[in-house]
């Protein structure tokens, strides 16, 4: 059984997100999402919210299940669950910087792999940073998040 870990804060979820995930579940015969608080971001969301809506949209996923992380380390999360690998979608090489050091630390700490998936061009752009600004501001985000995330957001507006 390959099971892998797509961690991340999901704050929001959005639809690169999501085509990660999707292509992730095509490659392993299993997929932890892994919602977790990041201690240095004030969140949009709380993490029962997060974990709602990401057990909402991926619920016919076949092979996905939605887990909170905790605040331990990804690695003693990935060895505690027998998952083999933590699969990241890149955006640019700027991700790419960021990204190497944690998967070289997570192999030395417990020689979890790291696999990169590069986003769909057409997600290239979307990050949760950049979803919440927009909303935010007033802009429309319903491209950029799925429809559960999308409806969320407009209950927070009003």
């Amino acid at each position: 059984m390959r099971r892998a870990v797509c961690p991340g804060s999901f704050d929001p979820l959005h639809m690169g997100h999501v085509e990660v995930i999707a292509r992730t579940a095509g490659l392993f015969d299993e997929v932890v999402v892994a919602v977790a608080t990041n201690y240095s971001k004030t969140s949009m969301f709380s993490l029962e919210d997060r974990i709602e809506m990401a057990s909402e949209v991926f619920r016919g996923l076949d092979g996905v299940s939605v887990a909170p992380m905790g605040a331990g380390l990804l690695a003693d999360f990935c060895h505690e669950i027998g998952a083999s690998a933590v699969v990241k979608g890149l955006r640019n090489g700027s991700d790419l910087d960021y990204e190497v050091p944690m998967a070289v630390t997570n192999r030395a700490l417990r020689g979890v792999e790291t696999v990169f998936l590069p986003a769909e061009p057409r997600f290239a752009h979307v990050s949760s940073t950049i979803v919440r600004e927009v909303h935010s501001l007033g802009g429309d985000v319903r491209d950029m998040v799925p429809g559960v995330v999308a409806r969320r957001l407009g209950a927070k507006r009003r």
